[in-house]
């Protein structure tokens, strides 16, 4: 896919006062680590992870949505009149039924011929929603278009904790499977894109390429469809972290060879990447299987942890803000998402 008239016009974000340590959650954990002989701080040390954030209880993803594309929206200086569509893309959501996209509408007081819907892809919703605004806009169907998400981790960290201290018959194979669900963060973020014309800096986007390999589909799965409000469904998430970190490590080179292509691009062209971010052990492999210099990467995993559908982007809205890029810089947006599925998108700042 290229783009010629599409411009990144802004981002917005919003994070979760509450800071949990990788630390605090093994301690919750105690007895468990005591029943396999294991020390604390083997969660930080294996993913790099020393915290990440909770929002406070009550806080619904559309709430801090809103938050997070009002900043955008004031940031891009588009009138709310000229967005022509929003997209929530993140696993977290409010409901089942209606969007979740209806309730962040609604607050934001769009127009009523704006496009809305939910988009769901696991950690790459958010960039599969700024290819959705981005093909919208350059058929020419809208003029401006916001893109939004917001992960909750909280429930889910919680449940795991709570299902592996009661259960009498814990192994390490169920421990393996429910050590990724610890890595888990919250935030949430917001991108306005707009058609190149309107835009007043020129960021544009300019294309890029999307991989499959689904038969990998199975490993990583969350068990119960749920959503933020339903108190009687507890979400449990078990993740094959070595295969899935064996099997993306094949699935990315393919994708960014093709980008590469697509873009007319060669690694050393590149002056940023920001990435979806899953562990430091990961970004590290991500960067050597590549060949790409990782001293050109933004990394938040440390502090954020694996935020899900909005960390790569939450990452580039906190990259701009302590001013990474310059004008005319080459920007490379990796994404990879459980299912497996890739997709990894190019811009020109």
């Amino acid at each position: 896919m290229q783009y010629k008239k599409v411009c990144v016009e802004s981002f917005g974000y919003e994070l979760p006062e509450t800071i949990i340590t990788s630390l605090s959650l093994e301690e919750r954990l105690a007895p468990i680590y005591e029943k396999f002989n294991l020390s604390c701080g083997r969660l930080e040390m294996m993913t790099g992870i020393r915290e990440r954030r909770f929002w406070n209880d009550g806080i619904t993803p559309s709430q801090a949505s809103i938050k997070a594309a009002e900043k955008a929206i004031s940031k891009s200086g588009i009138k709310k009149e000229d967005i022509g569509c929003l997209l929530h893309t993140s696993v977290s959501r409010d409901f089942l039924e209606p969007a979740t996209a209806t309730v962040v509408h609604d607050s934001l007081g769009l127009p009523s011929t704006a496009t809305i819907f939910d988009i769901s892809n696991a950690c790459l919703g958010f960039v599969n929603g700024m290819v959705t605004l981005a093909n919208m806009i350059e058929l020419g169907q809208i003029k401006a278009g916001i893109v939004v998400g917001c992960e909750s981790s909280k429930r889910l960290i919680d449940t795991t904790i709570n299902k592996l201290l009661e259960d009498p018959n814990t192994t390490k194979d169920k421990l393996k499977l429910a050590f990724a669900t610890l890595t888990l963060g919250s935030g949430a973020v917001a991108a306005v894109l707009t058609r190149s014309s309107m835009s007043q800096d020129s960021h544009r986007l300019l294309g890029g390429v999307t991989r499959a390999a689904s038969q990998h589909n199975g490993l990583c799965r969350i068990k119960a469809d749920t959503y933020f409000f339903d108190p009687s469904t507890l979400p449990e998430m078990h993740t094959d972290s070595r295969k899935l970190l064996k099997n993306g490590a094949k699935l990315a080179p393919e994708t960014w060879e093709s980008t590469k292509q697509e873009l007319g691009w060669k690694n050393s062209d590149i002056d940023r990447f920001f990435t979806h971010q899953v562990s430091a052990v990961h970004s590290r492999l991500l960067f050597k299987t590549l060949g790409l210099d990782d001293a050109k990467d933004f990394p938040t995993v440390q502090y954020l942890g694996n935020v899900g559908s909005v960390s790569l982007p939450i990452s580039m809205a906190i990259g701009i803000d302590q001013d990474c890029l310059n004008p005319g810089d080459k920007v490379a947006m990796l994404g990879i998402g459980s299912g497996l599925v890739c997709l990894m998108l190019g811009l020109e700042w």
